[in-house]
């Protein structure tokens, strides 16, 4: 055990010194909170050491100002906000494509972090076309979520492990063919494609029921269980996304954003942006 925490901690050492040496970030950075101030009111973040390039990334995107005038496009009452969508996208390409940012940031999953109340996490593209569930460089989302009981935490349990089994049957080198086909075909999809995509789809869904009986399966810690019971939280993301931070006061604002109308696409009737961004001095 003490081998495998000295390669975990000598790994995430790596990562976090790669990371800071292609940004703008300083070390005096990765001791700072982020203030997102909003049209609502103003949040407070605090990112997650062992979360270093999520880190890395999202500090360099506040420094550069890439989050100024961005939308909180998609709102889910009960689930998440979730911000990323261009107010200004000629404005917002041009400093992109002078910045030259990588569209993605590998997956930092890990069984510390979890979908707690006001867990900060880095939104994705399904496994479908994201196998390696890298997240987007510029989306994320914070979660408000609700309470569970152990029946309902046992459902997400399930559904957690059934997204597991699929995602290491997809990644499974003996089936990197076929899904490289299925991938091309939902890619370049047309009418003609529905019947050998759907085929596709359920010889992977019926390998993941086999691997699913085999595999050790996720359980929720005991602590997690509890915080999810009684503050609450988004427990059937838990390990397929990369939480990396979490409000440290502004949840009554993100409560806020989560009650505003929405429309069929569950995006605010009313444009709601973040106005600034900026690293702060932490409090506490």
């Amino acid at each position: 055990m003490k081998i495998n925490l000295l390669v975990f901690s000598l790994l995430i050492l790596l990562a976090s010194c790669h990371s800071l040496s292609k940004s703008k970030v300083s070390k005096k950075d990765l001791k700072k909170d982020i203030e997102l101030v909003t049209t609502e009111g103003t949040v407070v973040l605090r990112l997650y050491d062992n979360s270093p390039v999520s880190r890395t990334n999202f500090l360099s995107l506040v420094k550069e100002g890439m989050y100024d005038s961005i939308l909180f496009h998609r709102v889910i009452e009960k689930f998440m906000i979730q911000a990323g969508e261009r107010f200004d996208e000629d404005a917002f390409q041009k400093k992109n494509n002078l910045l030259n940012l990588s569209e993605t940031v590998p997956a930092e999953i890990n069984s510390i972090h979890y979908h707690k109340r006001g867990a900060l996490g880095a939104a994705r593209e399904g496994d479908d076309v994201n196998p390696e569930r890298k997240g987007s460089f510029i989306q994320f989302y914070i979660v408000q979520g609700r309470t569970y009981t152990d029946s309902t935490l046992d459902i997400a349990e399930k559904r957690i492990n059934k997204m597991l089994a699929y995602n290491k049957v997809i990644n499974n080198p003996v089936n990197k063919s076929a899904f490289s086909q299925y991938q091309d075909l939902i890619e370049n999809q047309d009418s003609n494609d529905t019947e050998a995509i759907a085929k596709l789809k359920s010889e992977f869904d019926s390998l993941a029921e086999i691997e699913l009986k085999s595999m050790t399966p996720y359980r929720y810690p005991e602590a997690h269980r509890v915080a999810y019971k009684t503050v609450g939280g988004a427990a059937h993301l838990d390990q397929n996304y990369t939480v990396f931070g979490e409000v440290i006061s502004g949840m009554d604002i993100v409560d806020k954003i989560a009650a505003v109308k929405t429309n069929n696409r569950d995006k605010p009737v009313d444009d709601i942006l973040i106005i600034s961004t900026s690293l702060i001095n932490r409090q506490k």
